[in-house]
């Protein structure tokens, strides 16, 4: 195992090696005439981004002081966004270079032919003028005016001096090399391409990562889906339930980002709130004044939050009794009868390495089957357990719809259900894409959201 493992870090290593490689060649090898100040510049901005998002990564989960974390982690994890983008980028311009190299030489060759046409036609002649000239020349004459000129070669005439015994080769003076109307010369043309699509990739990048940060900074937007459940009486028709989950408090998301999380759930004016998971990265210690804002949660039947694997990495049992004091209530395998419908939580898988994983039998083995159960856990592999306890609808994050596009082809081969919702039997699951973001505070393709489920009684 630890062979394999070894093997696999190996291949990773040189897969994340070859592509900084390919990316520092593209952006500033071939975009440069020779060795120099451009080169070393680009070798110095890759492997230093690379060692601040280690750096940020390692002192994330190895603990180091707060204020470390958020140096590192904005230059860090922004740099691991960028990096994915350049390489992207790069790899669309081979598809763009050869179509940009092939217009370049059309360019130049239809530059070169109005150059060779401009030479043939003589000073102060108009090129319409030289085609009715020519064809007026008779044979005899070109005979006489072949004959009296001398063969380029010859010797000039014994005691000639000056310009006529010296002027031996074709009087047309060369062309100039400085001409702007001469086409530019092959080396250059391409490294006019390179830099072209050097830039264009860049700027795509940039681009990228900058309004997919933008736009997880600014909050997430509602979502609103409608989810009939058979079993549930015509009187809970059009209960709301204001789902999020992965809000990812830590060095970069603060307690600013937490407030438009409370904010934009209060403002839905939800019957409860379920948390699922993902609350934080961090310590309480470090992250408690961050987390504050939940405190103002609002619903009529409460807020309800269960763990999330990141909840193991950050102290879990200390963060279950923080939401308990800001007023949320956790569901550790636990479940509580509402009105006109059961809510039951899980803890999530990540808590089987410190014997506190998921328990369906202890959440759902002695209820009453004939009433509608909406069960809150973090990650969607856990539907099947779910089907398995006649669990009438799942809520769920984890996955981040993705996050990082192209990532969501990578989280839809781990997970069942990437985004939305879906039916597995008599089941169904909700996965929501999460309010905030893990690593970069980056989003493409997977915008955040906070969504509000409201429960459909077919009954009605």
């Amino acid at each position: 195992m630890v062979i394999v493992f070894a093997l696999v870090a190996l291949l990773v290593l040189s897969a994340l090696v070859a592509g900084n490689w390919f990316v520092w060649r593209r952006l500033f090898r071939d975009t440069t005439r020779g060795p120099g100040f451009v080169r070393r510049a680009g070798v110095v901005v890759i492997a230093g981004g690379w060692a601040l998002t280690v750096g940020a990564l390692v002192a994330e989960r190895a603990g180091a002081p707060f204020l470390l974390q958020q140096i590192l982690a904005w230059p860090g994890f922004l740099w691991l966004a960028l990096s994915i983008y350049l390489l992207l980028g790069v790899l669309a311009g081979e598809v763009v270079r050869p179509l940009l190299r092939r217009w370049v030489e059309r360019r130049a060759r239809a530059g070169e032919a109005v150059a060779e046409q401009r030479e043939l036609v003589p000073a102060g002649a108009s090129a319409g003028t030289a085609l009715a000239t020519t064809p007026a020349a008779t044979p005899a004459t070109k005979s006489a005016e072949t004959q009296t000129l001398p063969p380029a070669s010859a010797p000039a005439p014994a005691g000639t001096t000056g310009p006529a015994a010296t002027n031996t080769t074709d009087p047309t003076p060369a062309p100039d090399s400085t001409d702007p109307s001469r086409p530019l010369a092959v080396p250059t043309r391409r490294l006019f391409v390179s830099r072209v699509v050097a830039g264009a990739a860049a700027a795509a990048a940039v681009g990228t990562v900058g309004y997919g940060t933008y736009d997880v900074l600014r909050g997430p937007k509602v979502k609103r889906v409608t989810v009939p459940l058979s079993k549930l009486p015509r009187a809970a028709h059009g209960y709301r339930i204001a789902v999020v989950s992965d809000i990812h408090l830590g060095p970069v998301l603060g307690r600013g980002f937490a407030q438009k999380v409370v904010d934009t759930i209060n403002g839905t004016q939800p019957d409860l709130i379920a948390v699922v998971g993902d609350l934080v990265d961090g310590s309480v210690k470090d992250l408690g004044p961050a987390a504050a804002p939940l405190a103002q949660l609002r619903a009529r039947h409460g807020a309800f939050f269960v763990t999330g694997n990141h909840e193991y990495f950050s102290g879990a049992e200390q963060w279950v009794d923080e939401v308990r004091r800001l007023g949320l209530r956790p569901l550790e395998n636990a479940r509580t009868e509402l009105p006109h419908f059961d809510l039951a939580g899980v803890n999530d898988v990540a808590g089987e390495s410190e014997g506190q994983g998921p328990d369906f039998a202890k959440a759902l083995g002695d209820r009453d089957t004939a009433r509608a159960c909406v069960l809150l856990a973090h990650q969607p592999v856990q539907i099947h357990d779910a089907v398995d306890h006649g669990v009438d609808l799942q809520l769920s994050g984890h996955t981040h719809g993705g996050q990082l596009w192209p990532g969501n082809l990578v989280a839809g081969l781990a997970n069942p259900t990437l985004a939305g919702l879906e039916r597995y039997g008599d089941t169904q699951l909700y996965v929501s894409r999460g309010a905030g973001a893990w690593g970069p505070p980056t989003r493409v393709g997977a915008p955040s959201d906070i969504t509000v489920i409201e429960l459909a009684s077919r009954q009605a």
